[in-house]
Parts: structure tokens; sequence; C-alpha cells
């Protein structure tokens, strides 16, 4: 079951504009910079990428009294996807850190604003060279096209800038990116951005080798968005033009989605789509990093969840790369707190995130040894003021079971003997959210699930507060003797699709989905058991509410079942589902 989605040019404009709703949209400070404390000098760049000649457009912040004499380190920033340098979330970057000393080098993205080329989707080879450019510009090692030349920029060596990058979403992944190919990048922070694409837009939360669900709200939206760059900012640049079956994109990310929307998903033609997406996601080229890196992720992200930076945090560490990781309120899905990250505001110097990033810029540019960056690993805190933080990635820490009669238990014994069935229909019974709602306006309907299209597990009222931070992970067995005659086709989408989730139940049987997310599962194989990793929450449970794991049948913000494929989920204390909870405070008991 796949569905397109009609948007509107409206939206289009609506998302470039926005930028993805994030408040990434860096400011100077409260007070405002004052009057020439910077220059701006539009600039552009003929490059070689991918086999195309782009046009890069850029503009160059200088900050007032920095010349070949005095100078100073340099930010490279680029826009998140549909923006380019003009919008308020890109070019607020040079402007924050030019006005704190910092040279500034905003450009936009290829295939976005005034730039040429194909929407390439980061890849390294192509979005990665480009940036390399102009790391040679800052490094005096080439020009502008009218010549203009940044002989101002502190150097650690012939043509070695001393330069670092920052940037939400597109403009996050594209660090890691041009750090894989150019090792003179100094210090990254990317925000709220992906490992893995394969994952962001068909994820298989129980087997990556396994194609996943079709995030069909996410993924239409940005292929629409980018595939209407040519009508948002006109251009007779030809390396803007792929072809009528695809405008704006390289070919194989038009046939991916296409892919994706088809519904059949045969083994030849996925394993195609898997190697494309994760060609130009970090997954693939982590290795080649080696720029200190200061990750950044929001809880409130259904596109790039906690999990993506995770996998990219622990990647780098376990390659020696000096790496941090915060996770912070907001993301694509919104969650913006007060005090949080939003220099639009000004408060750079004021919020936990902006300080954070000041410090590892401070460290690793400015050379102050003696600055703290802060812990391995921060949180937002909804309930209380202030981050948590931790030496690490909390591990799991507590064992659920889950029972026949509907109880989520803490021990084996308790588990009552039983079975329990659901069965999906031909279209969604189930709503986590609308993911474009944010971004265009929208309100979204609370979350539901339909009465007899999903089973869930209740634990018992708890005693004391409970907080949860990390991936609960879910080991489950079902019986879909539907699902087990076909599901050896060879086309994947013939396997059961479920989705997997946590609830937080009030006193009052009010319920709320923790942050709105979801695991998506294609079952491998429904003879076997198989573990289901949920998406990162940092969530507590109040004293009297109860925790609820859910499994449905479908999900309205993905695709879903082939046909009716009615599943069964049997208990017994020796044998039946477990629920693991990284747990750092409190007891579910």
């Amino acid at each position: 079951m796949s569905r397109a989605l009609p948007l509107s040019r409206k939206f289009l404009a609506l998302a470039a504009s926005s930028a993805l709703a994030a408040p990434l949209a860096l400011a100077g400070p409260a007070s405002g910079a004052e009057a020439g404390a910077y220059t701006v000098t539009p600039l552009t760049f003929t490059v070689e990428a991918g086999g195309r000649t782009c046009t890069v457009d850029a503009d160059l912040y200088r900050p007032a009294g920095v010349d070949a004499a005095h100078p100073a380190p340099a930010v490279l920033a680029t826009n998140g996807f549909g923006g380019s340098k003009a919008d308020g979330s890109t070019d607020a970057i040079g402007k924050a850190f030019a006005a704190r000393g910092y040279v500034g080098l905003v450009y936009s993205g290829l295939g976005f604003g005034r730039s040429g080329c194909l929407i390439s989707l980061d890849d390294p080879r192509i979005d990665g060279q480009a940036a390399s450019a102009l790391v040679d510009f800052l490094g005096g090692a080439r020009a502008a096209d009218d010549g203009t030349r940044a002989d101002f920029v502190t150097q650690d060596g012939a043509g070695d800038p001393r330069v670092g990058m920052i940037g939400g979403s597109y403009g996050g992944a594209v660090q890691l990116a041009t750090a894989s190919v150019d090792r003179r990048l100094d210090a990254l922070v990317p925000l709220i951005t992906w490992n893995d694409l394969a994952y962001s837009l068909a994820p298989n939360a129980a087997d990556r080798a396994t194609p996943g669900v079709f995030k069909w709200q996410w993924a239409n939206g940005f292929y629409l968005m980018g595939e209407g760059q040519p009508l948002l900012v006109p251009s007779l640049d030809p390396s803007r033009i792929n072809s009528l079956r695809c405008l704006h994109f390289v070919t194989d990310a038009c046939d991916t989605v296409r892919l994706l929307n088809s519904g059949r998903y045969h083994d030849a033609d996925t394993r195609k789509m898997l190697d494309f997406a994760r060609s130009v996601s970090p997954v693939s080229y982590l290795d080649r990093v080696k720029a200190p890196t200061l990750v950044v992720q929001g809880r409130s992200d259904s596109l790039f969840n906690l999990n993506e930076a995770q996998d990219t945090y622990e990647r780098l560490q376990a390659r020696g790369v000096e790496t941090k990781m915060i996770w912070q309120s907001w993301g694509h899905s919104g969650g913006q707190a007060p005090g949080e990250l939003d220099l639009a505001q000004g408060n750079l110097e004021t919020s936990y995130v902006g300080q954070r990033v000041l410090a590892w810029f401070d460290r690793h540019l400015r050379r102050d040894r003696s600055t703290d960056t802060g812990a391995e690993f921060a949180y937002h805190r909804s309930w209380q003021s202030g981050y948590g933080t931790a030496a690490r990635v909390p591990a799991l820490s507590q064992k659920l079971y889950l029972s026949g009669d509907g109880k989520l238990v803490d021990n084996r014994a308790k588990v009552a003997r039983g079975s329990r069935e659901y069965r999906n229909w031909l279209v969604p019974t189930s709503h986590s959210e609308s993911s474009l709602a944010g971004l265009i306006g929208l309100p979204d309907p609370q979350p539901y699930d339909v009465k007899g299209t999903y089973l869930g597990w209740t634990s018992a009222p708890l005693t004391a507060p409970v907080d949860v931070v990390g991936s609960p992970r879910a080991t489950l067995r079902v019986v879909s003797p539907r699902t087990e005659r076909v599901q050896g086709s060879g086309d994947a989408a013939d396997k059961l699709v479920l989705f997997a989730k946590v609830y937080d139940v009030a006193p009052d049987g009010r319920k709320t989905l923790v942050d709105r997310l979801v695991a998506p599962v294609r079952v491998p194989d429904v003879t076997r058991p198989f573990t289901v990793e949920l998406p990162g929450i940092v969530h507590r449970y109040e004293t009297g509410h109860r925790l609820e794991f859910v499994i449905a049948a479908s999900d309205d913000a993905y695709s879903g079942n082939r046909g009716i494929k009615p599943v069964t989920v049997t208990a017994a204390p020796d044998d039946t589902g477990v629920l693991e909870l990284p747990v750092v405070k409190g007891q579910v008991g």
C-alpha cells in the first residue's frame, strides 16, 4: 500500500523558506553586532563535481580588523534541504560567527538557490568535493570567480586553513561528506542529520538487511521540494537540469523514490536502492572522517531520530575520533523548548547547546586548550531545567515481559499464559503524526490506534518516577500463517509489516505517544523471533502513570501491509516477548 503526497507549489515555497522549520537561525549576540563589525561579499566559484561543472553561490563574511597580518579561523556552512545561502537559517550562521571574530563562508548547496548542478543528497563524491573546493579558497589555493582571495584566514600549513563547519539536516550531513574527502577540516558540528538514508526513508527497526517500511510523507515531501527548485529559483543554467523524467535530482535518487512508491521490493532492485541510499550516507564513509565532531540531534524528530546520531557518535568514537553528543529538544518534528538553542533570539551564549558549540570551536579553531568542551553525552530533560549528562549513552537496564493477559510485568513468573490477535485493514488504522504538519503550519490529530488492529501491554501504576534515556528494545515472536505462505516470494512487500511504540498512560487514561515516534518493522521471517530497536527517547514516567508497549498493524505516515495478514501473539512464562528499557532512575514494576 503506497501513497503519493499531493503537495502544492505553495508547500514548496513554504518549505524552502522555512528550511525544515528547525530553529537553526543563528544570529549575532542579543545586543546585535555593531555596524561595520563585518563585511559581506557575494562570490561565485566554478567547481568540478560529479562530472559536471557547477557554479557555487556564496557569501564571504569578514570581521572588522581581520587581514593578512591579523588572520582568523573560518566557519563554513550551507543550507538545509530546500534552502539557500539567503534563508534565515543559513545566512545567520555567517552573521553569528563573523560577529564573534570568525571568517564565515556561507554557500547555497548544489542544486539549491543560485548554485548549479543537480541535487545529489550530500554525496561525498559530489557535494563533498564541491565543499572541498571552498576549503581551497579559504586556504589561499584558489580564487573566487572574480579574483577575490582569502589571505586573512588562519593557516596550519600551506593551503591548510583552520576551518570548521556547522549546519543542520542537509547542511549537517555535508560536513561529514566533506571531511571524508578533505582532512583539512578541524571541527564539525552536524545538527539533526542522518547516518543511513536507507534507514531514514524506509526504516526497518528489526533488520536493516531487509527492505524497510516507506516513510511516504517525509520522502515524497522532500522529493517534490527538490524537483520544484527550478520553479522556485528559475535559472538557465543547464547543469541544474537532468531530464524530464528526473528534473533536478541525480537519476539514482529519482529511481529510489519511484521504487519506494511502487510498493514492489524485488531483491535485485531493492539491493540497488539500499546501496545507493547508503553510498550517500555517513554510514558508508565515516571510517574516513577524522575531524573532531560534536553531534547534535533532536528528541522531536521522526525524520532523523536519535538512533541515527548515536550510530554516528559510536562509530566515530570506536575509531578514536574526538566526538561528543548532545540530544537537544527540537528536530524536524518541532519540539522547541524555552531556553533551547534558537539563535534568532540571540542565545548562542545563553543556551546550553550554544555554549557547547562555542566551546567546541574555541577549542579546535582558536586552539584554546583550556576550554572545557563539556560532557561526553548530554540530553535535554523536559521535566526539569538543565541537561542531564553521562559518560556514555545509558545501557539497557530493565526487562519487562509481555503477559498473555495484556499486562507488562517485571518477572517471568508473573506472565499469564494466553494468546491475542489483531488484524490489519486495507487502510491505515493507527496515527502517530502527520509528518509535514509542523512544517506547513497544519494541525495534527492526537495519535490513536483503532481497536482490533493493535495489541498493547500495560504496566502497573508507577510508585515513583521512572526516567528512560536511550533506545528501548523488544524481542518478539508472532504467528501469521498468511504471511508465512507468501514471505518467500522474492518481493519483500509480501513480508509482514508492524509498528512498535511506547505510550505514557496517565491516571485518567489519557495516552501520550512518546515524542510521536514509532519503530516500523518488516519482519524478516515470521517463523523466527526478531528484535526491534525502538527510536531513542528521553522521557519521565511520573508517579501513578503506566507504561504501555504497543504493536500496531499500520501507521498512516508509512506504507503498510500487502493484503490482510492476521497476527497472533502468544505468551507463557518460559516463552514470551521481552521489552528492555534504558532506565536511569526508578524501576517499572
